[in-house]
């Protein structure tokens, strides 16, 4: 049976965030430069394809995301996933998946300052990527050391943009394809008529691009951690991540199918990441203003995901300090009810992304690379905790009801772990999570089993003193 008391332990939060903050900030997590950045490497992959492979990867965070919904609803909680792992599996899990989160939240903000550092290059391209990194994530660890509130408030006009944009990327884009009112239609001849048809590197190639599209959806996870600081966490979660699905299909699916149809796949695809497909494709339409306009957008989506990501993870540190795995006052609250020391380190590493990308003009793709394996992992445990989840809760109520258990939390599983395998025996780029992933795994295990004792007898002070 579940502990309440681990839940207890995260207390102090200002529970300011409303549903329809909450339903915008769900959007927020879930497009980011995934869709506007690294579509164009997932293109490369797979060609016309990639519907195929964000359909795959959709799948797997529907399933994600409405397993983890159950949980949220029952237990709201900052700590989320990383506090349901402790009281469903065990300790060392809450502690592994905790830290591995916070890491690549961490590792996620500089990757998406890097982006737009790159994005800002369309404008001023004389001036380094580096610069608009630190000025920009300085401005963004600025609004996250505020109330939450302020973080709900802008998160929830970067979500809108982000929406308007992309209903109007797909209402020009299916007039250009049908040719209604604009001219000569481009019909259907770039999915299925250039060299290699719908699939020109096979199945592989799709595969392949399953490997960028999960990435696409990460962050959706934080209309979970919401949870802990949402208003009426029992409606506001279930409608946000009911919604969810709508939006994965409507903004992916939906637009990409757009990209490859109206531009040839040749074209809008990349190996490395330089400019976005959607600048490209209305770069290529001769829109210049909407190509200027939409650069804007994949800026503002950006600075988005990099506003979540700092939430994300000063609220995984608040709830590490909270649980004794972590310093104690890393769990302290400002005024206003945020984890302010948490919230600043945590924006550190834009520094240590800008660092990066100022010696290598790859960051973006290796940042990526090392995100993916701890990403992947978190959304196993996710899944691996509704299972004992489920067994613990048999026999009653529960406000959300994820469809098809077990068989739908079994699928994700076995399609995430395929995933990890491919990541692996890529010798190109992705064994990169690899080489980083698996020693970061076992050695934040080793501390953990070197100072267990000295965690639990942390912990115990720490439940004790909330």
């Amino acid at each position: 049976m579940e502990d309440t008391s681990i839940t207890s332990r995260e207390k102090g939060l200002h529970k300011a965030l409303t549903q329809r903050q909450i339903g915008m900030i769900g959007i927020g997590g879930a497009i980011g430069t995934g869709l506007f950045m690294g579509s164009g490497i997932a293109i490369g992959y797979a060609g016309p394809g990639v519907l195929i492979s964000y359909a795959i990867a959709a799948l797997i965070a529907v399933i994600m995301v409405f397993s983890l919904a159950e949980m949220a609803v029952a237990h709201p909680t900052a700590g989320s996933f990383g506090t349901y792992a402790e009281m469903y599996l065990n300790r060392w899990t809450g502690f592994v998946v905790r830290y591995t989160y916070w890491i690549i939240e961490v590792v996620a903000v500089g990757g998406e300052a890097i982006a737009v550092g790159v994005y800002m290059s369309f404008w001023f391209p004389g001036v380094p990527v580096w610069m608009w990194s630190i000025a920009f994530g300085i401005a963004l660890v600025y609004v996250n050391c505020r109330s939450v509130t302020n973080f709900g408030s802008f998160e929830y006009w970067f979500a809108l943009i982000k929406v308007v944009a992309i209903l109007a990327f797909i209402v020009v884009g299916l007039a250009k394809v049908f040719g209604l009112g604009t001219g000569t239609p481009v019909g259907m001849h770039n999915l299925t008529g250039l060299p290699g048809g719908f699939m020109p590197h096979g199945f592989s190639g799709v595969w392949m691009g399953v490997l960028m599209a999960i990435f696409s959806f990460y962050g959706v996870e934080i209309v979970a951690v919401t949870s802990g600081e949402a208003q009426d966490p029992s409606k506001a979660i279930p409608n946000a991540l009911r919604s969810m699905v709508l939006r994965l299909t409507l903004f992916y699916i939906l637009a990409l199918g757009i990209m490859v149809t109206y531009l040839p796949w040749t074209e809008a695809g990349a190996k490395v990441v330089q400019q976005s497909p959607f600048v490209k494709l209305f770069a290529h339409a001769g829109i210049a203003h909407a190509a200027a306009l939409m650069n804007f957008v994949v800026i503002t989506a950006a600075l988005s995901s990099m506003n979540t990501n700092i939430y994300l993870s000063s609220r995984t540190l608040f709830s590490l300090a909270r649980g004794g795995y972590a310093p104690r006052w890393l769990g302290t609250l400002s005024p206003s009810g945020t984890p302010l020391v948490a919230t600043l380190i945590s924006g550190a590493g834009v520094l240590a992304a800008a660092a990066v990308s100022f010696f290598s003009p790859l960051a973006y793709n290796y940042l990526f690379g090392i995100a993916l394996f701890g990403g992947i992992f978190v959304w196993i445990v996710i899944l691996v905790t509704h299972l004992r989840f489920r067994r613990a809760w048999q026999g009653r109520t529960l406000p959300v009801r994820m469809p098809l258990f077990p068989i739908a939390q079994i699928t994700g599983i076995a399609l995430l772990s395929a995933i990890l395998v491919t990541m692996g025996l890529d010798t190109d780029f992705w064994n990169i999570s690899w080489i980083v992933g698996v020693p970061w795994l076992i050695g934040i295990s080793l501390v953990y089993f070197i100072y267990r004792k000295r965690l639990a007898q942390a912990s115990l002070s720490s439940a004790a003193s909330v």
